[in-house]
């Protein structure tokens, strides 16, 4: 069609779409399978919008690192686990993994896992490659760092072996780990506040160990540059801008005033710094330093005059190697021989392993793999929650950039690796409180709302959260102990429009079609009006898709749904045969795109649609005949007609635990 109402975005030719891994010793959350439907959603879009053949969808189980070794090293102490190894615990939380986000309709091309079979083989083969090509660009080195060392137990500590509070200023964290709090916040081991061994209880001490380090911090003028071509573009969060920006200030040191006369007697022995933000009533004082290596040995003269202290945010060099024993094995590398790799930039390049199995397990070239993560014609996209954002932004496009070479651009030639779109969201709060499987509320788990909503009803809810621009609560009725019995369940009013709204208009069709035309589709010309209401949908519904912004697509829908419904209601009384069978064209082509529309959030429930209404399914989601008529996608071969909908039947379903309260309540009445 042509005369669009506006611009249409410009998609790519292919796509790979990612989600947060979750750790290898947990089942899932809420919070793992509200994210990962988001990704989900828009790689059902996708596949749609451009072809479900050139769009890949991938994730997995985090297996390595220190939570997973943790977990499984607590549990064989109890008693809980005794033949089981540490992979066989990992793949078995891997299964489950999988089994839950199947439940949730969650549809990856692969979910796969770090440690795992074939993947586990790619896995290694690509963490090799990666650490000595950056080395080879001389952007890895060697650095001798602090590492807790628990006397008692004659031993170095992993990162969540040791807990404390988290060093950077303002943070919100309930626990902060060796070098990485809960809330992804990173700093160095030796500015842990009061940090205690898990092993023995007591406090560990400091030793210096040789690990490789990606220079991050060198980094910030191509990384500026980044944040520049992508801010104020409609599908780049402010949020994550603004806390991207955050990490190229110069170091900082923040010192309370309980401190200042103490500060004043050995402020002389500091290297250089600036002082800011001191007068005479000032709560705190800021002093900020041109160099890391200038505020840590500031640091330590702090520490050595007991002088408390927090840092600020700012890009210190990236740990890339460890001595865990669980973890993918690193090539010797500056002299430094028998480590692993720390388990987070592993992490972030298993989705470029994860494409390469998904790719070599449906037959095609081991380099297939590029034309989907370095060709100008491809993107990526990452879905992950607002705490990752360090780790996904100026640590994972750094070290992308840097494969290229010394001299990096940010639009590279083909054949090398591009940067990826990271979409993050906002935190899903649960009764209006932050939740964290590490913290003190704990967030339910994802299989116990299956208990009380359907997998659509989840979707719905989630779909329609704001979570691009602000933190969102989690309220279900089912779970609050509060919540009285007339209260609305706020997880099932968005999943009304399909359960209540869209049924009714289905039904009332298919009733219609069966009593007056014997279950034939009429073939009656469609209004101009209709179509022109059909396409604003798919337009708002495409834009807003482009920018991830799903409340805003729940939104669209919502209208457009709600809209076929006051049409019938208006059109019908006192409609003749003719006039009738003229509705049911119009209505029939809403129903057509809205269906489509609906494909990505609501698969299973609209592809039933679709088979009873005689649409081709291999064509009646593709995004190449959105703007034609359902007459252009009826299944030739069952002459228009439709299959009979038996009475009450409904194609959206509400879960059984309501429809049993709803009978009791009847009953009562």
């Amino acid at each position: 069609m042509e005369n669009f109402i506006r611009p249409r975005p410009e998609f790519p030719k292919r796509a790979v779409i990612t989600s947060g891994m979750p750790y290898g010793n947990k089942l899932l959350h809420y919070g793992h399978v509200g994210m990962t439907l988001r990704a989900d959603v828009f790689a059902r879009f996708m596949r749609d919008r451009i072809g479900k053949e050139n769009v890949i969808f991938v994730s997995g189980t985090d297996c390595y690192g220190s939570p997973a070794l943790e977990s499984y090293r607590n549990l064989k102490e109890s008693g809980k686990l005794k033949d089981e190894t540490i992979e066989q615990y990992v793949e078995r939380n891997h299964i489950l993994q999988k089994e839950i986000f199947e439940k949730f309709e969650i549809g990856f091309n692969l979910y796969s896992a770090s440690a795992l079979g074939r993947a586990g083989e790619i896995h290694k083969e690509t963490s090799k490659w990666f650490i000595e090509r950056l080395h080879e660009v001389g952007m890895v080195s060697k650095h001798s760092s602090w590492q807790f060392y628990d006397e008692k137990n004659k031993c170095l500590l992993n990162g969540r072996q040791v807990i404390g509070k988290c060093p950077i200023e303002g943070c919100q964290s309930e626990k902060g780990y060796a070098d990485e709090c809960d809330l992804g916040h990173q700093y160095l081991p030796q500015d842990l506040i009061d940090p205690v061994s898990t092993l023995s209880g007591e406090k560990p001490k400091l030793v210096k160990i040789e690990n490789l380090y990606f220079d991050l911090e060198k980094c910030i003028p191509i990384l500026q540059e980044w944040i520049n071509s992508i801010d104020r573009k409609s599908d780049t969060p402010q949020f994550m801008v603004k806390e991207i920006r955050e990490f190229f200030k110069k170091p900082e040191v923040y010192i309370k005033r309980e401190y200042f006369e103490k500060f004043n007697e050995i402020k002389d022995q500091l290297p250089s710094f600036t002082e800011l933000d001191r007068h005479e009533k000032a709560p705190s004082m800021t002093i900020v330093f041109d160099k890391l290596e200038d505020r840590e040995k500031a640091c330590e003269i702090l520490a050595s005059n007991d002088i408390r202290y927090r840092t600020g945010k700012t890009l210190t060099p990236f740990r890339l190697t460890g001595n865990i024993s669980w973890g993918v094995p690193c090539p010797t590398i500056e002299g430094v021989e028998n480590q692993t790799f720390y388990c987070w930039p592993e992490s972030l390049w298993a989705p470029i392993s994860f494409t390469k199995t998904y790719l070599e397990s449906i037959g095609k070239d081991k380099d297939e793999w590029k034309k989907y993560w370095c060709d100008k014609d491809a993107q990526v996209y990452q879905f992950l929650g607002e705490d990752n954002i360090y780790f996904y932004g100026p640590a994972q496009q750094a070290m992308w950039l840097y494969t290229q070479g010394k001299s990096p651009v940010l639009d590279p030639e083909n054949g090398q690796l591009r940067l990826t779109k990271i979409n993050p969201i906002k935190s899903i709060l649960y009764m209006n409180k932050k939740a964290s499987s590490s913290g003190s509320i704990k967030p339910p788990m994802a299989l116990e709302f299956l208990n009380h909503y359907t997998a659509e009803q989840f979707r719905m809810h989630f779909l329609a959260m704001n979570l691009t621009n602000n933190n969102v609560s989690l309220s279900p009725k089912a779970f609050d102990p509060d919540a009285k019995d007339d209260d609305i369940d706020p997880m099932v009013i968005e999943g009304n429009l399909l359960t209540n709204v869209y049924n009714r208009i289905l039904r009332t069709l298919f009733y219609s079609t069966q009593k007056n035309f014997d279950g034939v589709l009429p073939d009656a010309e469609i209004d101009d009006s209709v179509m022109e209401s059909c396409k604003k949908a798919i337009l708002d519904v495409e834009k807003f898709m482009y920018d991830k912004k799903f409340h805003q697509v729940y939104n669209a829908l919502d209208v457009f749904i709600r809209n076929i419904n006051k049409y019938w209601v208006k059109e019908i009384n006192g409609a003749d045969n003719e006039k009738l069978a003229k509705i049911t064209a119009n209505t029939m082509q809403m129903i057509f795109v809205a269906n489509t529309l609906l494909h990505p959030v609501a698969p299973n429930g609209t592809e039933n649609v679709a088979d009873y209404l005689g649409f081709d399914k291999s064509i009646c989601f593709d995004w190449k005949n959105i703007f034609g008529t359902y007459n252009d996608i009826l299944d030739k071969s069952k002459e228009r007609k439709i299959k009979t909908l038996k009475e009450r039947e409904d194609f959206f379903k509400r879960h059984q635990s309501q429809l049993d309260e709803l009978a009791k309540k009847n009953a009562n009445n």
